[in-house]
C-alpha cells in the first residue's frame, strides 16, 4: 500500500493531543520530525493506542497509525513490533530509506 492510499482511508489513532484519561508511552524528536504515544492500560495489557506527531511527514503518521494498531492488546511491558511486517505493509512506497528513518523515530518513542 502506497501511505497516500493509507491517508485517504483515514488515520484510525491520531490526535491533536493527548486524550484524557491516557498516559504517555514515549515520545521522540528528530529533526523536525516528532512522536508521542499515548496508551489506555488495564490489566498490564494496552486497551487502546493513540499518537500525536508533528503533521508535515505523511509517512511518519501513516506508520504511527499502524503501529499503535498492533500495540492494542499487547503487555506493557514486552511490545513487539515487526519492521519487516510494517515495511512490507507500505512495500509500494518509494523512499524506502525515509520509511526506515520514521520507523526508527517511532521505535525511539516505544523505547
Amino acid at each position: 500500500m502506497k501511505v497516500s492510499e493509507y491517508h485517504k482511508k483515514g488515520l484510525k489513532n491520531y490526535v491533536e493531543e493527548k486524550p484524557e484519561g491516557y498516559k504517555v508511552l514515549g515520545s521522540a524528536k528528530e529533526g523536525t520530525h516528532r512522536i508521542e504515544i499515548y496508551i489506555k492500560e488495564e490489566n498490564g495489557k494496552i486497551k487502546d493506542a493513540k499518537f500525536s506527531s508533528s503533521k508535515r511527514c505523511k509517512k511518519l503518521m501513516a506508520l504511527a497509525d499502524v503501529v499503535t494498531e498492533k500495540l492494542k492488546g499487547q503487555s506493557v511491558n514486552s511490545l513487539e513490533i515487526d519492521d519487516r511486517d510494517l515495511l512490507e505493509y507500505f512495500r509500494e512506497e518509494k523512499e524506502k530509506d525515509k520509511m526506515e528513518n520514521r520507523l526508527n523515530i517511532i521505535k525511539k518513542a516505544l523505547g
